[in-house]
Protein backbone atom coordinates (compact mmCIF):
# COMPACT_ATOMS: atom_id res chain seq x y z
CA UNK A 1 0.00 0.00 0.00
CA UNK A 2 1.18 3.36 -0.89
CA UNK A 3 1.00 5.85 1.58
CA UNK A 4 0.82 9.52 1.41
CA UNK A 5 2.27 12.26 4.27
CA UNK A 6 0.10 14.94 5.18
CA UNK A 7 1.72 17.69 6.52
CA UNK A 8 0.85 20.72 9.19
CA UNK A 9 1.14 23.02 5.99
CA UNK A 10 -0.98 20.50 4.27
CA UNK A 11 -3.88 20.62 6.58
CA UNK A 12 -3.81 24.39 7.20
CA UNK A 13 -4.23 25.23 3.71
CA UNK A 14 -6.86 22.84 3.46
CA UNK A 15 -8.91 24.08 6.48
CA UNK A 16 -8.40 27.45 4.90
CA UNK A 17 -9.90 26.00 1.42
CA UNK A 18 -12.87 23.70 3.18
CA UNK A 19 -13.64 27.55 5.22
CA UNK A 20 -14.47 29.06 1.61
CA UNK A 21 -16.67 26.07 0.96
CA UNK A 22 -18.93 25.92 4.15
CA UNK A 23 -21.50 28.26 2.99
CA UNK A 24 -24.19 27.04 6.09
CA UNK A 25 -24.86 28.76 8.85
CA UNK A 26 -23.55 25.89 12.13
CA UNK A 27 -23.07 27.09 15.82
CA UNK A 28 -21.70 23.72 17.12
CA UNK A 29 -19.15 21.79 15.73
CA UNK A 30 -18.42 17.96 16.59
CA UNK A 31 -15.10 16.32 16.30
CA UNK A 32 -15.01 12.79 15.61
CA UNK A 33 -12.18 11.17 18.05
CA UNK A 34 -9.60 11.07 16.94
CA UNK A 35 -9.06 12.23 13.25
CA UNK A 36 -11.51 15.56 13.38
CA UNK A 37 -10.74 16.97 16.75
CA UNK A 38 -7.98 19.60 15.20
CA UNK A 39 -10.25 19.96 12.60
CA UNK A 40 -13.00 20.98 15.33
CA UNK A 41 -10.59 22.95 17.84
CA UNK A 42 -8.78 24.88 14.81
CA UNK A 43 -12.70 25.33 13.26
CA UNK A 44 -13.70 26.52 16.66
CA UNK A 45 -11.24 29.28 16.77
CA UNK A 46 -11.64 30.17 13.53
CA UNK A 47 -15.35 31.09 13.72
CA UNK A 48 -15.19 31.98 17.07
CA UNK A 49 -17.65 29.01 18.47
CA UNK A 50 -17.39 27.65 21.50
CA UNK A 51 -19.78 24.75 21.14
CA UNK A 52 -17.12 22.25 20.24
CA UNK A 53 -17.31 18.66 21.55
CA UNK A 54 -15.77 15.24 20.39
CA UNK A 55 -17.53 12.13 19.88
CA UNK A 56 -15.65 9.20 19.40
CA UNK A 57 -15.42 6.37 16.86
CA UNK A 58 -13.41 3.34 16.49
CA UNK A 59 -13.88 2.61 12.89
CA UNK A 60 -9.96 0.76 12.18
CA UNK A 61 -7.66 -1.07 14.09
CA UNK A 62 -4.22 0.52 12.53
CA UNK A 63 -5.38 0.47 8.77
CA UNK A 64 -7.67 -2.82 9.17
CA UNK A 65 -10.52 -1.80 8.58
CA UNK A 66 -13.32 -3.09 11.83
CA UNK A 67 -16.40 -5.19 10.88
CA UNK A 68 -18.63 -2.59 13.19
CA UNK A 69 -18.08 1.40 13.67
CA UNK A 70 -18.78 2.12 17.36
CA UNK A 71 -19.64 5.60 17.60
CA UNK A 72 -19.97 6.76 21.26
CA UNK A 73 -19.64 9.76 24.03
CA UNK A 74 -22.54 11.92 22.26
CA UNK A 75 -22.61 15.46 23.71
CA UNK A 76 -25.67 17.55 25.09
CA UNK A 77 -26.94 19.32 22.10
CA UNK A 78 -30.34 20.37 23.29
CA UNK A 79 -28.79 24.21 22.97
CA UNK A 80 -27.45 23.84 18.99
CA UNK A 81 -29.82 24.68 16.00
CA UNK A 82 -27.42 23.43 13.29
CA UNK A 83 -23.98 21.61 14.13
CA UNK A 84 -21.65 20.14 11.93
CA UNK A 85 -19.59 17.17 11.98
CA UNK A 86 -15.84 17.22 10.83
CA UNK A 87 -13.23 14.33 9.68
CA UNK A 88 -10.80 14.08 8.38
CA UNK A 89 -11.67 11.66 5.85
CA UNK A 90 -15.31 9.79 4.78
CA UNK A 91 -13.69 6.49 3.73
CA UNK A 92 -16.17 3.78 3.65
CA UNK A 93 -18.70 6.79 4.64
CA UNK A 94 -19.55 4.23 8.11
CA UNK A 95 -18.44 6.28 10.72
CA UNK A 96 -20.20 9.43 9.57
CA UNK A 97 -23.57 7.23 8.97
CA UNK A 98 -23.08 5.60 12.32
CA UNK A 99 -22.83 9.06 14.25
CA UNK A 100 -25.89 10.52 11.93
CA UNK A 101 -28.01 7.56 12.68
CA UNK A 102 -27.24 8.11 16.75
CA UNK A 103 -27.22 11.83 16.41
CA UNK A 104 -30.06 12.32 14.44
CA UNK A 105 -32.34 9.64 16.34
CA UNK A 106 -31.18 11.66 19.51
CA UNK A 107 -31.59 15.45 18.24
CA UNK A 108 -33.96 15.15 15.86
CA UNK A 109 -34.41 18.72 15.76
CA UNK A 110 -30.83 19.81 14.71
CA UNK A 111 -29.61 20.17 11.15
CA UNK A 112 -26.84 18.26 10.77
CA UNK A 113 -24.02 18.57 8.25
CA UNK A 114 -20.61 17.11 7.46
CA UNK A 115 -17.03 18.58 6.50
CA UNK A 116 -14.22 16.45 5.61
CA UNK A 117 -10.44 17.17 4.76
CA UNK A 118 -10.26 13.64 2.19
CA UNK A 119 -13.52 12.32 0.41
CA UNK A 120 -13.73 8.79 -1.07
CA UNK A 121 -16.20 9.00 -4.07
CA UNK A 122 -16.71 4.78 -3.14
CA UNK A 123 -18.10 5.77 0.19
CA UNK A 124 -21.68 5.83 1.15
CA UNK A 125 -22.40 8.98 1.83
CA UNK A 126 -20.79 12.14 1.10
CA UNK A 127 -19.44 14.74 3.14
CA UNK A 128 -21.41 18.54 2.74
CA UNK A 129 -18.08 19.70 2.10
CA UNK A 130 -14.72 17.91 0.96
CA UNK A 131 -11.43 19.50 -0.18
CA UNK A 132 -9.82 16.92 -2.18
CA UNK A 133 -10.14 13.33 -2.90
CA UNK A 134 -7.15 10.33 -1.58
CA UNK A 135 -4.64 8.64 -4.02
CA UNK A 136 -3.58 6.60 -1.89
CA UNK A 137 -3.27 5.99 2.39
CA UNK A 138 -2.75 9.16 4.47
CA UNK A 139 -0.25 9.14 6.63
CA UNK A 140 -1.43 12.04 8.78
CA UNK A 141 1.14 14.41 10.58
CA UNK A 142 -0.88 13.78 14.25
CA UNK A 143 -0.49 10.47 13.62
CA UNK A 144 3.36 10.28 13.01
CA UNK A 145 5.39 13.57 13.82
CA UNK A 146 5.67 12.76 17.48
CA UNK A 147 7.50 8.93 16.94
CA UNK A 148 10.46 10.77 14.75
Amino acid sequence: MTKQYYSYEDFRDDLKILTKKIDKPFDTIIGTSRGGLSMAQMLGEYYDIRQVYAINSIGYDDTTKLDEVRVFNIPDLNSSKSVIIVDDIVDSGDTILKALEILKAKFPQINFYVASIFYKKSAKIAPDWFVQEPKEWIEFFWSIDLKD
